[in-house]
């Protein structure tokens, strides 16, 4: 299956940079509502809950990227570097306003990864992703070979933490976290599915 030929040319024409530039106006963005008051009657823990959700979109999305390409024909790999290290990004500013607005003590991160679990889940999360975003580099994708691809999917790992940290902050929600769980276990099934071998064609005497 291809899709159609101006779509794929339309893809290819979208520069990688928009990836970052959107996601830096995201943030920015919704600093800015935090700031003047637009994001309800406590911002900085909605600002929180957004940051988060969205590192989880993006990680998504970057899953999504290989079985969209295997089973519909449109080729978004060179987008997957950029969209992989938005999410870290995201997730640097999700921590950061936990760390300094919200708990505002650095020592008091400390304790709560000790004592609450779901940011225990949350931070083992992000220290997983340190090594992916670090190793993002065409030198570093020369230089570790089969290494890299190994080293990468713990990407999965990382994904499924960071629902399960999701999950576990919005107790008492049932639709919005299964529906996150469900896309997840479909994107990572797909990569299980076997592929298709072209037909053997038999010679045949005359």
């Amino acid at each position: 299956m291809q899709p159609p030929r101006w779509l794929q040319d339309a893809v290819r024409r979208v520069p990688v940079w928009l990836i970052y530039l959107g996601t830096a106006l995201w943030l920015g963005g919704l600093f800015a509502m935090a700031l003047f008051g637009r994001l309800g009657v406590d911002p900085v823990a909605e600002l929180i809950a957004q940051y988060g959700k969205g590192a989880l979109n993006m990680l998504i999305a970057g899953l999504a990227i290989t079985p969209l390409r295997r089973f519909t024909g449109l080729n978004l790999l060179r987008f997957r570097r950029a969209v992989g290290l938005s999410a870290f990004f995201i997730l640097c500013a999700h921590l950061t306003v936990f760390a300094v607005l919200d708990l505002q003590s650095l020592s008091r991160l400390g304790v709560e990864i000790a004592e609450r679990p779901f940011i225990t889940i949350g931070m083992l999360g992000f220290v997983l992703l340190i090594p992916l975003a670090l190793t993002s580099t065409d030198r570093a994708i020369r230089k570790m070979g089969r290494n890299w691809t190994k080293l990468h999917r713990l990407t999965y790992v990382v994904i499924l933490l960071g629902w399960l940290h999701y999950e576990w902050q919005v107790r008492g929600e049932v639709v919005e976290p299964l529906t996150y769980l469900t896309i997840i276990l479909i994107l990572l099934g797909l990569r299980f599915v076997p592929r298709k071998r072209a037909p053997l064609h038999k010679n045949v005497s005359l």
